[in-house]
């Protein structure tokens, strides 16, 4: 049964989009960005948990700093949600317009040797329009996952929206995802994964920033199992309307070890990547959520 709370929920997210869609782009973006500096101004949970990851990110960073990070990491995320609500009514080429992203060959070529190729990345910037920009500007349709919501029908509401923007969505949960992404991955298909927040709470134990976190080892895996191309990919703003992006070098699978120990491996390489991108463009890393595993451990210990 849906609470108030949830009702409530659904309903802001359902005038975000039918209402910001129509907003003509400047409108839009500069509501985002008076939103993004109320909540920073608040100070909530969120944007206190954004500083906090920050700090571990910039270590050097003054709290003035600090502050500044998190406005701009504050206007970022709402940017994300502003071009989200708009991307059912952006044309092919407004997308196409909208992104540039480096080293893209190495996508191509992996495709055209007959190979799958998984594309891992981080919460930087825009994921969504990336996928968009991949199926419709690209003509690359790929299959990804989606983390269940609550309530169930805003869940429902997002799987149909990235569908309607050409993905094939896959829930998180259900212990299918994985045998039909590998399906996908040997018949040459692409999948793309946000792989930078583990959601299991069994994933892969890595060292990120110099500090212990977890990562899902999905994709390792698959490339394991599929013999697919795993390719880290980042994404950042600049001061344009074009969002910026990045395909990394592939993380190979180790040609010795035991399957968990390759595993490791290759996710470690993959935060790795994943922490080259978020130095480098750390206000554009929406990450308000506990990640590191000090972080885990002393909110459980509060609990308890």
């Amino acid at each position: 049964m849906s609470t108030w709370g949830d009702r409530l929920t659904e309903t802001l997210y359902g005038l975000g989009w039918s209402t910001v869609r129509r907003l003509p782009e400047p409108v839009a973006a500069g509501l985002g960005r008076r939103i993004a500096d109320t909540a920073w101004k608040r100070r909530g949970q969120g944007v206190l948990r954004l500083e906090a990851n920050l700090a571990r990110v910039v270590p050097d960073a003054t709290p003035a700093r600090l502050a500044e990070l998190s406005q701009a990491g504050m206007r970022s995320y709402m940017r994300y949600w502003m071009e989200s609500f708009r991307l059912p009514a952006w044309s092919a080429q407004r997308v196409k317009d909208g992104v540039e992203i480096q080293d893209l060959d190495r996508l191509m070529d992996g495709m055209a040797a007959g190979k799958g190729v998984i594309l891992a990345l981080p919460h930087l910037a825009n994921w969504d329009l990336a996928g968009v920009y991949l199926a419709r500007a690209q003509g690359v349709p790929f299959t990804t996952v989606a983390e269940r919501l609550k309530p169930e029908s805003l869940y429902d509401r997002f799987v149909a929206y990235r569908e309607s923007l050409g993905m094939e969505v896959l829930p998180h949960t259900g212990g299918s995802a994985f045998g039909t992404l590998a399906r996908r991955l040997r018949a040459g298909g692409v999948v793309c994964l946000v792989a930078d927040r583990d959601l299991s709470a069994s994933g892969v134990q890595v060292k990120f920033f110099g500090e212990a976190a977890r990562m899902p080892g999905g994709p390792a895996m698959l490339a394991q199992h599929t013999g697919a191309l795993l390719l880290p990919v980042s994404l950042w703003y600049d001061d344009s309307p074009v969002m910026k992006g990045r395909v990394h070098p592939p993380v190979d699978v180790p040609e010795t070890g035991t399957r968990a120990e390759k595993m490791s491996s290759m996710t470690q390489a993959l935060a790795d990547a994943f922490a080259t991108g978020i130095a480098e463009h750390p206000e554009d890393w929406h990450m308000l959520q506990r990640l590191w595993l000090a972080d885990l451990d002393s909110a459980k210990g509060r609990t308890a």
